[in-house]
């Protein structure tokens, strides 16, 4: 079995970061604006200021909600990310499409 190098490692992660900004190219969500509560717009524009994601489960809840029944974006915000500023959920949650 052969070690993991390090170029692998910044692959993964690079990827990981590609797939929270982009998302899925090949399966395009449609995001209703009535998602956008007062309740998860809050959670994003405080996710997207601080750059600390770690409410993304709190704002897959909040979307539910709303009535979001996206299994792309609930998955998404519920997944264990990275997530970075730029993220395609919070993004279209703050209208950034």
């Amino acid at each position: 079995m052969r070690a993991i190098a390090t170029s692998d490692i910044q692959q993964a992660v690079t990827v990981a970061v590609l797939r929270d900004i982009f998302g899925n190219p090949f399966r395009p969500v449609t995001f209703s604006p009535s998602w956008r509560t007062s309740t998860a717009v809050t959670l994003a524009a405080q996710m997207y200021e601080s750059r600390d994601f770690s409410a993304m489960p709190i704002l897959a809840d909040a979307l539910q909600d709303a009535g979001c029944d996206s299994a792309d974006v609930l998955d998404h915000c519920r997944g264990p990310g990275p997530h970075v500023r730029g993220c395609w959920v919070v993004d279209l949650v703050l209208g950034k499409e």
